[in-house]
Parts: structure tokens; sequence; C-alpha cells
């Protein structure tokens, strides 16, 4: 509000508009965004298996095989926090880590042991 003097000595309230501050471009959104993500704890693991057919498990759900996470074209994606990583194949141990993403691409090198059966 702003205040004026009027003729004969009275004072008159006077309303000052504030403009509306216009919506800034997607693009700008864009970037404000990405500012923002780019310092979360997300992780890219890269799996380097002995067995490239091997299962690979992500907290309890299957993602694919290892191949699929040998870095080309992409890593296995992880979000914040602690998670279990397990790379399986019928007839061996299963390979079993935890990881918690510190915002880096890591890499784990899989060797899974055959399990020993009975002598034919």
């Amino acid at each position: 509000m702003g205040l004026r003097e009027a003729s004969g000595g009275m004072l008159v309230l006077g309303m000052l508009a504030c403009a509306a501050r216009p919506e800034e471009p997607g693009t700008l959104a864009q970037a404000r965004k990405l500012m923002r993500d780019s310092g979360s704890q997300k992780g890219n693991v890269i799996l380097k298996c002995d067995l490239p057919e091997a299962e690979v498990v992500l907290d309890g759900v299957t993602q694919g095989i290892c191949s699929d996470f040998q870095g080309s074209p992409r890593g296995l994606q992880v979000g914040q926090g602690l998670h279990h990583i397990e790379v399986r194949r019928d007839g061996y141990w299963p390979y079993t880590t935890y990881l918690e993403p510190q915002g880096a691409r890591t890499t784990l090198n899989v060797r899974l042991q055959p399990k020993a059966g009975p002598a034919p």
C-alpha cells in the first residue's frame, strides 16, 4: 500500500498492484529439476560375470541376466539406500552382496562357484 496526501490535508491510502510473476519456461524448470536431482545418491552398477547368462536379482526382484548389465549400453540402475544384489544360476552357489550407491558407477566382478555334486 502507498500513502499520498490529497488536497485539504487528507491522506489517501492507495493500493499498489504487483504484477503476477510470469510462469518460467519449461526448459528453465527442467534445468532446475536436473540441478536438484544431480546430488542424488542413485547409482549405476556394472556386472562383470564369469557366467553372462546368470540371473540378476535386485532387492528380491529379477532384473535380467548379467550380460544385460555389462555397461554396454547400460548398467543396473539402483536408487538411493541400501540394496541387496544377488547373481545366481542353477548348479552354482549364489553371489550375494549389499550395496549403497554413492551417486557413482560401481563395478562388481562376479565369479560363481559350482556346487559340488555326488561323483557319478
